[in-house]
């Protein structure tokens, strides 16, 4: 299930990734750290429409997530 906020963030341009972050409150500095890697290299990331499975499977853990839910 995807909860409107998120869907609502998207249909306003951003990427799954994004919204999805911001609906759960994270910043880019939390993310990147609970994946192991720069907030630099999470914020190119995030600008992905359609990333890579292992990206979006390793994102959907860090998130607490399945990466089901990242797809759109």
């Amino acid at each position: 299930m995807i909860p409107h906020e998120v869907v609502s963030r998207i249909i306003d341009g951003a990427t799954p990734i994004r919204a999805w972050r911001e609906h759960l409150n994270f910043t880019q500095d939390e993310v990147a750290k609970r994946m192991g890697i720069s907030q630099p290299a999470f914020a190119q990331q995030e600008t992905v429409s359609k990333p890579r499975k292992a990206t979006r499977e390793k994102i959907a853990a860090a998130f607490g997530i399945t990466a089901d839910q990242l797809e759109l």
